[in-house]
């Protein structure tokens, strides 16, 4: 078994603080907080990124280009066509993509046995590509994700290639499935603490 406390313990400690100011900053998405508190409450366990899921618009020079990418909307949650269609107004220039993101977390454990628990646990609530991100000396990451996720170009350079009905049929689909995987959160934050029990 390998054993990683004293590096887990600091590193805890580390994220603990990192989290803590993210919250006073208001950058943590709120709806996955209690799932946060109650994996960061266990001991062999604690998070390092979060995401709870997520809609956007957004403008691309090309498809893969995030640095140079510009949100024109974005919302962990349901969305109303009107945001939508107010989001793809605001596009100008390159490609026009409207995205759906399933949630993901990182969470460090302190031992490989703890992160194959975490990993039965997740994958067994529907959370199919979670995986081991990182073995090493110093961490070892549990990578949360669902399968959730919709890539649909809209137009390119200022045109829309799609009519006001397909955007609220692909609206629908994305609510849809922002639905599925908030249960899945949901329902992960309900399980979590059957860690402790193992």
């Amino acid at each position: 078994m390998f054993l990683y406390t004293k590096n887990f313990d600091e590193g805890k400690e580390k994220a603990m603080g990192g989290l803590r100011k993210a919250l006073e900053e208001d950058k943590v998405d709120h709806d996955i907080i209690p799932l946060l508190e109650k994996i960061n409450a266990l001991p062999n366990y604690f998070t390092t990124s979060s995401c709870s899921g997520r809609i956007s618009v957004m403008e691309m020079p090309y498809f893969g280009d995030k640095v140079n990418s510009l949100w024109l909307g974005k919302w962990h949650r349901e969305v109303d066509v009107e945001e939508i269609l107010e989001a793809v107004g605001k596009h100008r220039s390159g490609q026009l993509w409207f995205l759906v993101r399933s949630p993901i977390l990182h969470v460090a454990a302190r031992t490989l046995e703890d992160a194959i628990k975490l990993l039965n646990l997740t994958i067994g609530l529907g959370f199919k590509y979670s995986n081991i991100k990182s073995v090493s000396h110093k961490k070892l990451l549990v990578e949360i994700r669902s399968t959730e996720r919709m890539d649909v170009p809209l137009g390119e350079s200022g045109e829309l290639w799609v009519d006001e009905a397909y955007i609220e049929r692909i609206v629908n689909l994305a609510n849809a499935q922002v639905r599925r995987f908030k249960g899945k959160l949901k329902r992960l934050e309900e399980e979590i603490e059957k860690l402790s029990m193992v």
